[in-house]
């Protein structure tokens, strides 16, 4: 059976108890991999992004014809701009058309290629799937036995910048399917096919140094001054692991620019025509120091159906919050007001204030007005110098989910969004929102874990920030540049920002081979500028990797554009766009071209008979996942010829059968893949639950009676981080107020250090630790007593642990 490597794929017959009905019984009829017998790969690094060109020949080595589908996962960052494949009998080609024009084939030609039923494969995929997620899928047709096919792809993507600054590469299992991707190679290391990989690196800064998981040849300078190298792969590859490439270019540095040369038959003032600066953004921030003052707007979106299962999450949240930080809370459902009219500071009255205003329970009335609360947001100011980031709540799916994606994505720059969904319906919503943002997306299976969670996602969030990222240009005369899809506000730590910028207009000094850029920002109050000068000679080896991500990125921003009802020619824009750099977008489709070779036995003119062109199934997908479990030795079976078609025919007439019955009531031994498909939206994705930062083992072993008893204790707490000595505390600690008042150590002058003492003393009690809980709000407590009476905190633990019967060390208050 096969994973989430696919390549290319056939079916396969084997005797099982779930799958496809036909004739009165149950024969399941998996997808399988057709072996790989050599690929070939070439990537070009430039700095931050790469293409990948790779040749794979695939051979059908069993005794019967089989039909064959090519099936290729994508990532996040990762746009296809190139397909083909070739067979002895015909060529198929990947093409790009509006989705509203007729197909790019002659009029006679405009006919379907249904052999067996190529629609019905891409159908079939998608429900066989075991990997919910987005794939490229192109129906091949029929592979008779003993001939091969030569797949031919190409692709761009954004690499992933280490803390030290490399560039980090995976070659997708696609192009290295690794023995435990291959059911018929389970007992064997050794890998059935050869693998030629190489690389071509290129930076301004120089190539410094290539890490990699597998033997790899000496690295080549190509240019005297090291900005080019070449390296390739060693050897064999190792057969159970993905393939990493680390590329060290020179200094890591805050800001990065590499000019990339337009396409010259490519029209100048065109995208794809005039230089594009690869701009890379990484800001050096130091870390914060937990509990101390940190700037911030922090905005909680709660959905009023689940309020009151929320609101010790939303406690825990409120009390974990910094000084210094700005806050507001909005209960969208009937209505998008929000606690406050904008965010205020977070103050103990303010907070105390907050508490009151929000309803203990949510009305389960009307549509989730998501959409109207997140306009009411944007519409309001954020406080100069903090961050604004959102913590999203989903019970449901809104109804207006594309317009919600839309909106937010139009304000990427200016925020981060952090999203929890707590049902499957919702999760492309809340992934879509995270994904545009650079935030993160949580999938939350229960009340229990709830807290625990959003707490995790906050400690990112409180991550700091370099605050008014600007960029300013210095051209010769006659050149402009403009920066495709805005500058981000802010850049926080551990995260880098990519920016594609387009060089348009003729330089009137030719003298002048340089430019320089100035990037700008605040971080801790104190403004920070880098310049750096940059070559305007534009590099680059003709293939276009920053300029089709460049048009990736534009493409983004015109949906967000067109989908506020802004005319049509926004939409024939991102046609043009999408036909002319190959990246696909909502507006265009691909669709399979297969061009038949002439019959042999032709002998006339050939003009007189030009090769048979047709149309077949190829397009971008979503799999929506099953729960099959696979074997590594399947029992075959024969199957009569024809049976083929009639088992698709029977699949698909069930699957009309029991359309209907989908929207009924589930019962619990029905698996989520019962359900109907997710409505086929632009620009939301299904995707899998695994990407999300879902509910570890350590959130589990949270009982309701443990956070019970934690949130009576956080509620006590100020917003300073202190606690005051009230019979509320006492009660918490099952101790007497005046035992508590008694075993003051003498030396204390203040009752809420001691009270501050023994609440930090019993978190840490030797039989409960409650750290994922409590560990924002520890942090400010721990500051406030450094910051009140550091030289009374030795007697005053000693004095706690004897009260508590405790053995908490000093290391817990710094000391």
């Amino acid at each position: 059976m096969w994973r989430q490597s696919f390549g290319l794929l056939e079916k396969s017959y084997t005797h099982d108890t779930t799958g496809s009905f036909l004739l009165g019984k149950w024969l399941h009829i998996p997808l399988s991999t057709v072996p790989l017998c050599s690929a070939v790969v070439d990537v070009a690094i430039q700095d931050y992004v790469a293409d990948v060109a790779s040749e794979l020949i695939y051979q059908n080595k069993s005794q019967i014809s089989t039909e064959v589908l090519f099936v290729f996962p994508l990532s996040p960052h990762m746009a296809i701009y190139s397909f083909q494949a070739r067979s002895e009998d015909a060529e198929v080609q990947a093409m790009l058309q509006d989705e509203l024009s007729v197909p790019p084939l002659p009029t006679q030609a405009q006919q379907l290629h249904e052999p067996t039923g190529g629609w019905e494969n891409l159908e079939y995929l998608q429900d066989q799937s075991e990997h919910p997620g987005e794939v490229f899928a192109c129906f091949l047709g029929t592979l008779s036995p003993g001939r091969e096919v030569v797949v031919t792809l190409r692709y761009v993507q954004e690499l992933p910048r280490e803390p030290d600054g490399a560039a980090h590469f995976v070659l997708p299992p696609t192009l290295h399917p690794y023995s435990k991707h291959y059911a018929w190679n389970c007992l064997t290391s050794e890998l059935p096919y050869s693998l030629l990989l190489t690389a071509s690196l290129q930076s301004p800064r120089g190539v410094a140094n290539v890490q990699a998981n597998f033997a790899l040849t000496p690295l080549i300078y190509t240019a005297q001054d090291h900005s080019t190298a070449q390296v390739s792969l060693a050897g064999r590859p190792p057969s159970h692991d993905d393939l990493e490439l680390l590329v060290y270019f020179g200094e890591p540095t805050a800001v990065s620019a590499v000019v990339e040369t337009g396409d010259p038959g490519a029209p100048p003032g065109s995208l794809l025509g005039d230089p594009m600066v690869l701009v890379a953004l990484a800001p050096s921030i130091p870390e914060a120091v937990p509990g101390q003052r940190q700037s911030g707007e922090f905005i909680f979106l709660l959905d009023t159906t689940f309020l009151e299962r929320a609101q010790g999450s939303l406690l825990f949240l409120l009390k974990s919050l910094p000084l210094g930080c700005y806050f507001n809370i909005y209960c969208y459902g009937e209505t998008s007001e929000g606690v406050y009219p904008q965010s205020v500071e977070y103050t103990q009255d303010n907070l105390t204030e907050a508490i009151r205003r929000i309803p203990s329970t949510g009305s389960s009335l009307g549509d989730a007005n998501l959409l109207g609360t997140l306009r009411s947001i944007y519409n309001t100011p954020r406080p100069r110098g903090h961050t604004r980031q959102l913590f999203i709540s989903m019970a449901g799916l809104p109804p207006d989910k594309e317009a919600i994606a839309a909106e937010v994505c139009r304000h990427r720059n200016s925020h981060r969004c952090f999203s929890f969904c707590f049902s499957d319906d919702s999760a492309a919503l809340a992934m879509a929102l995270a994904r545009e943002t650079g935030g993160e997306a949580t999938y939350v299976c229960s009340d229990n874990s709830m807290t625990a969670v959003v707490l995790k996602c906050l400690k990112q969030a409180l991550k700091p920030a370099a605050e008014g990222v600007s960029l300013s240009w210095t051209l010769p005369r006659g050149l402009e540049v403009e920066v495709l899809g805005g500058t981000p506000q802010s850049i926080f730590q551990g995260q880098h920002s990519l920016l594609y910028a387009q060089i348009r207009g003729q330089a009137q000094d030719t003298t002048v081979a340089k430019g320089v850029m100035t990037l700008q920002y605040s971080l801790d109050g104190q403004d920070v500028t880098h310049t750096i000068e940059f070559p305007l000679c534009p590099q680059g080896d003709g293939r276009l990797a920053g300029h089709r991500l460049a048009a990736r990125r534009l493409l983004k921003r015109l949906l967000t554009e067109a989908a506020s009802g802004s005319g049509d020619e926004l939409r024939h824009r991102a046609v043009e766009i999408s036909l002319t750099s190959g990246i696909i977008c909502p507006f265009t489709s691909y669709v399979g071209v297969r061009t038949s070779q002439r019959v042999t036995w032709y002998q006339g003119p050939l003009a007189l008979l030009p090769p048979r062109q047709s149309l077949i199934p190829c397009q971008i997908t979503e799999l929506r996942g099953t729960t099959i479990v696979s074997s590594c030795h399947p029992k075959s079976i024969w199957v009569p010829p024809g049976w083929l078609t009639a088992v698709c025919a029977s699949w698909l007439a069930l699957r009309r059968l029991t359309h209907g019955i989908a929207a009924l009531p589930q019962r619990g031994a029905c698996s989520k893949a019962c359900k109907p498909p997710p409505p086929s939206i632009s620009s939301l994705k299904y995707v899998d639950l695994t990407e999300f930062v879902l509910c570890s083992s350590i959130f589990g072993q949270w009982s309701t009676k443990a956070i019970a008893e934690c949130q009576q204790l956080v509620a006590l707490q100020n917003v300073d981080g202190s606690w005051a000595l009230s019979s509320g505390l006492a009660s918490v600690l099952e101790i007497d107020e005046a035992e508590i008042k008694g075993k003051m150590p003498g030396e204390v002058m203040e009752p809420s250090i001691w009270a501050t003492v023994l609440a930090v003393t019993w978190l840490h009690r030797h039989d409960k630790c409650y750290q994922d809980l409590c560990e924002l709000l520890e942090a400010k407590a721990v500051t406030w007593l450094h910051s009140q009476a550091v030289s009374q905190l030795d007697k005053c633990l000693e004095a706690a642990n004897t009260l508590l019967g405790s053995t908490v060390e000093p290391s817990v208050f710094r000391l």
